[in-house]
C-alpha cells in the first residue's frame, strides 16, 4: 500500500500541476464578472484536453521505448529514440496546431458555442494553437527524463508550467486587461517554458539526446506507433466524454456551460491521484507479476481500489465543504452554481468507480490486454455518457448532465473492477501453476 501511495501520489502532483494552468486561466478570467468569457475559455480548453490527451498517449509511447534501450545498457539508442519521438510529438502537433487554426470556429460551433462565446473561443484557441508544439516538446522531455530514472526533474518539468502561470494569469488577464487573449497568452509562455525545462535537462544535463537523422525517424517510427497509436486511443475517451458533456449542456445556456466548465477543470486538479493511479499502479502490477509473485499482483489491485476509496472519499468531503465557495468564487449564476453542487455532492462520490476504472486498464495493459483498457474506457464515454448526457439533460434540466456522468462512472467502473479482478485473479493462479510445474507455460 506504501507502495502504491508514494507512487501515486507523486505522480499525481506534476499531473495536476500541468492542468493548474486551465484552472487558474478559468478563475482569472472568472473574476471579470462575465459568464460568456468564462463559458468561452470553458469550450477553448475542452478541445484542448484532446490535444494535451493525444500528447499524453505519445508520451506513453516515449517511455517504454527509451526505458528499454537504457536497460539494454544502450544509451546511444537511447538518445536516437528520444531525438525520434519528440520530434514525432512536435511534428504531429504542428499539424494539429495548423487545423485548429483553420477550423476553430466550425469545431466550436459544432460543440454547441454561440454569440460572444463563440467569438470569444475562436480566438482563445487560435493564440493558443501555435504553442501545440512546445506542448509535444514539454511532455516528451518529461517522459524521456521519467524513463531514465529522473522522476524529480520530469514532475518540476510540467510544474513549471503552473508555476509561471500563477504570475502571469491575473498579470495578463485582470491587471493589464487581455481578458481571454491574455489566458490564452499565459498559456503559451508556460508552456515555452516547460519546453526549455526540459530540453535543458535532456540534452545538456543527461547528454540524451543524438543528432536527428531521417534513418532515425524511418527506423524507429513503427515500434512507436505500435504503442503511441492505441495509448492515444484511450487517452482520447475522456475529452471525448467531456465534449459530450458540454454539448449537452450548451442547450441550457451561458451559466450552465461556465459551470460545466469549472467542473471539469475542477474533476482534473482534485482527483490527480485518480487519474495519476493508472500509470503508478502498472508497474507494480507489470514487476510483481514478470517476477512470479501472484499473491503480490491481487495485492497491489486491492490495495490499489482501497486507495481510491480513500482518495476519493477525502476529496469528496472537501468539494461538499466548499461547493458554495467555489461557486461563488467564479461568479457564477443560478444555473452555473446548481452544476458545480451537484458535482461536488454528487459527482466527486463517483470518482471511486472512475479509479476502479483506471485501475482495471493498469491491469489490462500489463497483463497482455491492451484493447481491454480502450474498450473499457470508450464504453464509458463513447456509449454510454452521450445517451445519458442527452437523455437526462431533457429530462431534468442541467443537473441531469452531471447525473449522467455519475452513472456512466458508476456502470462503466463497477464492471471494469470486476473483469479486472477476475483477470488477476486467473493469469495470477496460471502465473503460480506455472511455477510449480516448469513444463505448463503460462498465458
Amino acid at each position: 500500500m506504501r507502495h502504491v501511495v508514494v507512487m501515486t501520489l507523486t505522480g499525481s502532483l506534476g499531473l495536476s500541476v500541468l492542468f493548474l494552468v486551465d484552472f487558474l486561466a478559468l478563475w482569472w478570467i472568472s473574476q471579470l464578472g462575465d459568464e460568456a468569457l468564462v463559458a468561452a475559455v470553458g469550450f477553448g480548453a475542452t478541445l484542448q484536453f484532446f490535444l494535451i490527451s493525444i500528447s499524453v498517449g505519445m508520451m506513453i509511447a516515449a517511455v517504454a521505448l527509451v526505458s528499454r534501450a537504457l536497460g539494454r545498457g544502450d544509451s546511444r539508442e537511447a538518445g536516437r529514440i528520444a531525438t525520434a519521438t519528440l520530434l514525432y510529438g512536435v511534428a504531429v502537433q504542428m499539424v494539429i496546431a495548423v487545423l485548429i487554426v483553420l477550423f476553430a470556429r466550425p469545431l466550436l460551433v459544432v460543440s454547441g458555442a454561440g454569440g460572444e462565446v463563440l467569438d470569444e473561443a475562436v480566438r482563445f484557441l487560435r493564440i493558443g494553437a501555435p504553442s501545440l508544439p512546445l506542448l509535444a516538446l514539454g511532455i516528451g522531455t518529461s517522459a524521456v527524463l521519467r524513463a531514465a530514472g529522473e522522476a524529480w526533474r520530469a514532475m518540476f518539468v510540467t510544474m513549471s508550467a503552473g508555476l509561471v502561470a500563477v504570475f502571469l494569469d491575473p498579470l495578463l488577464i485582470v491587471w493589464m486587461g487581455w481578458g481571454v487573449p491574455g489566458a490564452a497568452l499565459a498559456i503559451v509562455v508556460s508552456r515555452g517554458t516547460m519546453a526549455l525545462v526540459g530540453l535543458y535537462w535532456v540534452a545538456v544535463s543527461l547528454k540524451l539526446l543524438a543528432r536527428p537523422g531521417w534513418i532515425d525517424l524511418r527506423y524507429f517510427a513503427l515500434p512507436f506507433l505500435a504503442i503511441a497509436v492505441p495509448a492515444v486511443i484511450t487517452q482520447l475517451s475522456t475529452p471525448f466524454g467531456n465534449w459530450l458533456l458540454m454539448r449537452a449542456m450548451a442547450p441550457f445556456g451561458e451559466s450552465a456551460v461556465a459551470g460545466l466548465g469549472v467542473v471539469l477543470r475542477l474533476m482534473i486538479l482534485c482527483f490527480g491521484g485518480i487519474f495519476a493511479l493508472s500509470g503508478a499502479i502498472g508497474g507494480i502490477i507489470g514487476q510483481n507479476y514478470g517476477a512470479g509473485l501472484p499473491d503480490r499482483v491481487q495485492s497491489a489491485y486491492l490495495d490499489a481500489l482501497k486507495f481510491c476509496a480513500l482518495y476519493t472519499g477525502i476529496t469528496w468531503a472537501l468539494l461538499i465543504l466548499g461547493a458554495d465557495f467555489i461557486a461563488a468564487s467564479f461568479g457564477l449564476g443560478p444555473e452555473g452554481t446548481q452544476v458545480v453542487r451537484w458535482f461536488c455532492y454528487y459527482g466527486g462520490g463517483a470518482f471511486v468507480f472512475t479509479g476502479a476504472l483506471f485501475v482495471s486498464n493498469a491491469a489490462f495493459n500489463n497483463l497482455g490486454r491492451p484493447v481491454w483498457a480502450s474498450i473499457a474506457n470508450w464504453s464509458r464515454d463513447g456509449l454510454l455518457m452521450g445517451p445519458l448526457a442527452f437523455g437526462l439533460g431533457a429530462a431534468v434540466g442541467a443537473a441531469g448532465v452531471i447525473a449522467a456522468q455519475v452513472l456512466a462512472n458508476v456502470v462503466a467502473g463497477a464492471v471494469a473492477a470486476w473483469v479486472g479482478w477476475r483477470l488477476v485473479r486467473r493469469m495470477a493462479g496460471a502465473r503460480a501453476a506455472s511455477a510449480l510445474d516448469p513444463g505448463r507455460a503460462a498465458p
